[in-house]
């Protein structure tokens, strides 16, 4: 009788420890510690140096060089494929009916981008608090500036293509309507594929010369977050909780075997 009690009293201790360990001050400041060591985000990143890395004998800077050219070719092709649509042949009145949804477009898009900046001004405030205060990304005076210029051109890039193809697309409905009235079923399938090859490439372009202007020309600064002591310095000065395993065997000692 007294060992069945010993057993319930040693069960019921272990499960006081067991939630004691898991509240246990120690443990969740070694838990918020760790999380701090390991932080993460896109601020966190660091990049490599891209000239130690080769590809076919050429090294990673200068193959991104390239394809910033390659780039610069695809917004060609996109406005070569414009200046192609536009100069199809058109029926007056189709012209102006055209015309006539792309000023509506126009408007739409106009009172979208005053709204955007609005939506801007709260979204810059947000990267200053974080960026500049919470999560300081070193030297704040470099660095959030930058932040903040590409939150624009990235905004920019989107509303230029999405102009571009309220553009691009009225220029071919009303070529498309034009030369259906012939007959033929060629230009009725192929003026709509320009378009859209026009409008791809042109996203495509202005999206990857962004990405490969950052990544080659904007300096890869990290966050000084280093701590001075290393992390096994850190987990030892952390006070320490004592685990179940142990006060499991101190208890069964301490238990009367009658």
């Amino acid at each position: 009788m007294n060992a069945y009690l010993a057993g319930n009293c040693l069960v019921f201790t272990l499960q006081i420890h067991q939630v004691w360990s898991a509240c246990c001050p120690a443990h969740i400041a070694g838990a918020a510690s760790a999380l701090a060591d390991e932080a993460g985000g896109e601020a966190s990143l660091k990049l490599p140096d891209l000239s130690q890395v080769t590809f076919l004998g050429i090294d990673g800077h200068k193959l991104l060089l390239f394809g910033i050219v390659i780039c610069i070719f695809g917004l060609g092709f996109g406005l070569a494929i414009y200046s192609r649509l536009k100069n199809l042949p058109v029926h007056k009145s189709m012209r102006e009916i055209s015309e006539l949804i792309y000023e509506t477009c126009k408007t739409y898009l106009i009172t979208q981008g005053k709204f955007l900046m609005i939506l801007w001004v709260f979204i810059a405030v947000v990267i200053v608090m974080y960026f500049g205060w919470l999560a300081p990304v070193h030297p704040t005076a470099v660095t959030l500036p930058i932040i903040l210029i590409f939150s624009l051109v990235g905004i920019a890039g989107s509303y230029g293509v999405a102009w571009f193809g309220i553009r691009v697309n009225t220029f071919a409905n009303s070529r498309t309507a034009f030369a259906s009235l012939r007959g033929k079923p060629y230009p009725i399938y192929s003026t709509p594929l320009q378009a859209g090859m026009s409008i791809g490439m042109m996203l495509i372009s202005v999206e990857l010369l962004m990405m490969l202007f950052i990544l080659l020309f904007i300096p890869a600064t990290t966050p000084a977050r280093a701590s001075s002591a290393s992390p096994s310095a850190n987990r030892s000065a952390r006070p320490r909780c004592v685990s179940p395993a142990a006060s499991l065997r101190k208890l069964r000692t301490s238990v009367p075997t009658s």
